[in-house]
């Protein structure tokens, strides 16, 4: 009978492991619990909520008031049963019972041996235990009881419903996280904490307590005083009659200041020493927001020149950088930077960006070869069709970043041979070229793409108007051949995909842009 129900058992854990819509919704139930980065979590998180303050607002207005029976019915009911049904689901999504079975059968094969059928449901029923004995599973637990309403005690449980907004809310979790990261400090101050008011909780009874005319009658009066004194509140109810109590008073007043002086620093120190990495979440998160940005891999002197291309343009950027010195001066010019290395995996994991919806290009612009290929190896691994645009500076390390996937290659050697060759002896062309890359320029160049509607309204060159708008047409790039045509004549076909290269003034650029868009200017 055992060897038959460990078959089925391991036959079972076998079909679920390679069963598509198992895995499929089981990792859909745990990226709706677990997940913080799922974009249906928030949604989820408060519908649960909301679900917590009506059973609370219920327990309020029940003292005084008759709640309508419809709506203690949903409380104790139907709230209490989704509860349960989120519990049982956090129980199975919180470690994997299909790859405890299929590990031990495989162990066991390899040993030559049966399937140990009591070891498997040890370590199963350990595992579960561990995630039940968890301070957020054991409230998850107390906020079902209310379901057993018959038992009126029991429905004060419903209060534990409020401790699960730690679960719901980031900030919440964020403050745990950030006291978690002191507790042995504040164990310390609790036990000191706890000596203080043990000792003068005897020391007033014993002095107080067989005076007529004290009100510290008990023991736990005495405590109570210890505690509203320590913490310098001082409601007055309770007070020493005797000079003997009030030293001890003074005793516990100053021990209280003492007290909340460092419970105050251990909170500020913890809240200074995850600063950086609160604020490295929170750009995360905006990162995650972003509908299209350019990825920049590498804050070098060219990078900062792109920047400001792409800010003058309103474009969206992200920079990452293994250099936290880069990263600062990039964060004070006003760029989102991230303290991470371009070439690592666990950057972009961490980042959780989707190259396909997500990054326009990436700009390989480290001032180091290898880094780049390190970095455009890493990117091509995550996704085979995303841009990857990579500066050189040597030339023999070409085909290893072509070979790395690199789509476009900047050689700046190049270019300055190029510039150097064709325009030496020519010094009013290198005035001319010097004052478009000056950053104090209105003159631009840019880039306007054609789209279907221009295609239909100005099929040729000749049709654009660009001179009445002081605008010069470098050339046009066209998407069928795949060739760029320098100065072209007026009778040259326009398609869609097409790319216009225009120099000029740019609120001239625009206002063009503008003509083109508009069909009604056309008509005119």
């Amino acid at each position: 009978m055992q060897h038959f129900f460990s078959r089925l058992l391991i036959s079972l854990a076998y079909r679920l492991r390679s069963s598509q819509s198992y895995q499929k919704r089981r990792r859909f139930f745990y990226n709706l619990l677990e997940n913080d980065n799922y974009k249906y979590k928030k949604y989820f998180d408060f519908f649960m909520i909301f679900l917590i303050f009506v059973s609370v607002f219920v327990l309020i207005r029940e003292v005084h008031h008759h709640v309508n029976d419809a709506l203690m019915f949903v409380n104790n009911y139907v709230i209490s049963f989704i509860f349960l049904v989120e519990y049982l689901l956090r129980l199975w999504v919180n470690g994997s019972v299909t790859k405890i079975i299929i590990e031990q059968d495989e162990h066991d094969a390899m040993l030559g041996r049966e399937f140990q059928l009591k070891k498997a449901l040890s370590k199963i029923v350990k595992m579960k235990l561990s995630y039940m004995a968890q301070p957020k599973a054991i409230v998850d637990l107390l906020a079902i009881m209310p379901f057993f309403h018959e038992l009126r005690l029991l429905r004060l449980f419903v209060l534990f419903r409020v401790f699960k907004l730690f679960r719901y809310t980031k900030s919440f979790t964020g403050l745990v996280s950030v006291l978690a990261s002191k507790k042995f400090e504040f164990f310390t101050l609790f036990l000191f904490t706890s000596i203080v008011i043990f000792v003068s909780s005897v020391l007033i009874y014993v002095i107080e307590g067989n005076n007529p005319n004290s009100n510290i009658q008990n023991f736990f009066s005495a405590i109570y005083w210890s505690v509203v004194t320590l913490s310098t509140v001082g409601f007055g109810d309770i007070t020493p009659v005797s000079e003997e109590g009030r030293f001890v008073t003074i005793f516990i007043i100053i021990s209280g200041v003492g007290v909340l002086s460092f419970f105050t620093s251990l909170i500020v120190s913890a809240f200074n020493e995850r600063l950086d990495e609160f604020k490295e979440a929170k750009t995360i998160e905006n990162i995650a927001k972003l509908k299209r940005f350019y990825l920049i891999c590498g804050y070098s002197s060219i990078a900062k020149e792109v920047i400001k291309e792409y800010k003058f343009r309103n474009k969206a950027i992200v920079v990452i950088d293994s250099d936290f010195g880069r990263v600062e001066e990039a964060k004070k010019e006003g760029v989102t930077a991230l303290h991470l290395k371009p070439g690592s995996m666990e950057s972009y994991e961490r980042l959780h960006v989707d190259f396909k919806k997500q990054v326009h290009v990436v700009l390989c612009l480290q001032q180091d070869d290898v880094e780049n290929v390190y970095t455009a190896l890493t990117i091509r691994s995550l996704d085979k069709h995303v841009r990857i645009l990579s500066l050189l500076m040597n030339d023999i390390n070409r085909k290893k970043l072509q070979f790395a996937g690199v789509n476009d290659i900047i050689y700046p050697q190049e270019l300055i041979g190029m510039i150097t060759k064709e325009l030496v002896g020519q010094p009013v062309a290198f005035e001319a070229i010097h004052a478009l890359r000056s950053e104090n320029s209105s003159v631009k160049i840019d880039e306007i793409i054609i789209t279907e509607a221009m295609a239909q309204n100005y099929p040729y060159v000749g049709d654009l108007g660009n001179k009445r708008f002081r605008i010069v047409l470098l050339g046009v790039y066209k998407k069928r051949g795949e060739r760029f045509w320098f100065n072209p004549i007026d009778s040259t076909l326009l398609e869609a995909g097409d790319i216009l290269l225009v120099i000029g003034y740019m609120p001239f650029i625009k206002e063009f842009e503008k003509h083109l868009m508009s069909r009604d200017e056309h008509a005119k």
